[in-house]
């Protein structure tokens, strides 16, 4: 049975009447489900305790074959992602998403964190989900540290294969997600109101967060991708969402920004206005992202927080970062306009050098690899889960 149209939500009646009886039946479907399989498997190890814990996890790394005598619910799960992976594209797996790396990892730092992160936290029903576990301000950091590096992580060429590390940490935050969910059921998240906690649209909306969203703002800063690059991104970012647990229904056929436009021109109409929580979310964000420039471009965190409200600006336009209480800088502002102006010039030089180009990339993956540890999975919250302790949504 469908749930209830949330009564947080823009009404059913003004969804149909601009987006059509099928596509307000998807989102209706969409909004009352989480992720069933993830979801049967957090309640197996409500009941089984830590031995289900550890199966999942050795299950996760070395394979459902390398179980004895698996719960069903873990056995489903690893039987539906392994059977995702035996059947896709060897060739799409192997390449990882492979355009996305003839830009530098600096450039996925600021995309990623200005672009796609703060427009995922800024989301009114993930900040009250965080405020509802307590946890919208507390962690930010760590969130965006360990979110950054599973974006990165399942991009490299191979990441998908079962095993390697950005299968087991997509898995990993997929369980995140479905012990989030249960944890929001116990602290008062209203349901009736926002849908279930971190239901399809939501993901939906993550997932054009780091497709549509981080591929644009890099393309205004000058690193744009030819719509055939766009076209390989976005195929394999389909695999990956189908691994995340998002419906393949509400990605099926994108392959160019204007498809992904249609999907996140509903996604935002679900989404509705900012939350309060949303603006409070904002800051600390800011904050935490501004502290990781520090390191990664060598910015003391003044200069690197400006900047990233100037960018955010650039990517998100004035009435959100108005919004979120970004500031603006005049300054700051024509600076990255000049600098990205000589950045994309600079880049159609590289495109027009044979050879260049791949041989960019190959420095930007090895780039990659370094900056990951050399795609080792180190001791992330999400492998460590605790509810009490949660606080990461990827």
């Amino acid at each position: 049975m469908t749930a209830p149209w949330p009564s947080g939500r823009v009404p059913r009646s003004q969804i149909a009447a601009r987006f059509g009886a099928d596509r307000t039946g998807l989102a209706e479907r969409a909004l009352g489900t989480g992720d069933p399989l993830a979801d049967a498997v957090v309640a197996e190890i409500r009941s089984g305790g830590r031995p289900v814990r550890e199966q999942l996890d050795h299950g996760i790394r070395h394979g459902l074959a390398s179980l004895a005598d698996p719960p069903p619910a873990v056995a489903a799960l690893l039987t539906a992602t392994e059977s995702l992976l035996a059947a896709a594209d060897p060739a799409l797996v192997d390449a990882g998403a492979r355009p996305l790396f003839t830009s530098p990892p600096p450039v996925h730092t600021l995309s990623l964190s200005a672009g796609a992160l703060l427009r995922t936290y800024g989301s009114p029903s993930i900040a009250v989900l965080l405020g509802t576990t307590g946890r919208l301000v507390d962690g930010a950091e760590r969130r965006l540290t360990e979110t950054g590096r599973w974006v990165l992580s399942t991009t490299l060429p191979g990441a998908l294969h079962p095993g390697r590390p950005g299968y087991v940490m997509t898995l990993q935050v997929r369980m995140l997600h479905a012990h989030m969910r249960e944890l929001a059921r116990t602290r008062d998240y209203d349901e009736l109101a926002h849908g279930v906690p971190i239901n399809q649209i939501d993901l939906a909306r993550t997932w054009l967060d780091f497709t549509l969203v981080s591929m644009r703002a890099e393309e205004t800063i000058g690193f744009g991708l030819t719509p055939a690059e766009i076209a390989e991104v976005y195929t394999y970012w389909q695999l990956l969402g189908t691994l995340l647990g998002i419906d393949p229904e509400l990605t099926a056929g994108i392959t160019g920004h204007r498809a992904a436009a249609r999907l996140d021109e509903l996604v935002t109409a679900l989404t509705g206005p900012l939350a309060p929580q949303s603006r409070a979310l904002a800051g600390p964000t800011v904050d935490a992202i501004a502290g990781l420039l520090v390191g990664s471009l060598r910015l003391p965190r003044p200069a690197g927080r400006l900047l990233l409200e100037v960018l955010a600006r650039r990517f998100h336009g004035p009435q959100v970062a108005d919004e979120l209480g970004l500031r603006r800088s005049r300054p700051v502002e024509l600076l990255v306009g000049a600098g990205a102006r000589l950045l994309r010039a600079r880049r159609g030089r590289l495109r027009r050098r044979p050879g260049a180009l791949d041989a960019a990339r190959q420095r930007n993956v090895a780039a990659t690899r370094e900056l990951l540890g050399a795609d080792g999975i180190g001791e992330a919250l999400f492998q460590t889960y605790r509810p009490e302790r949660s606080g990461t949504h990827a």
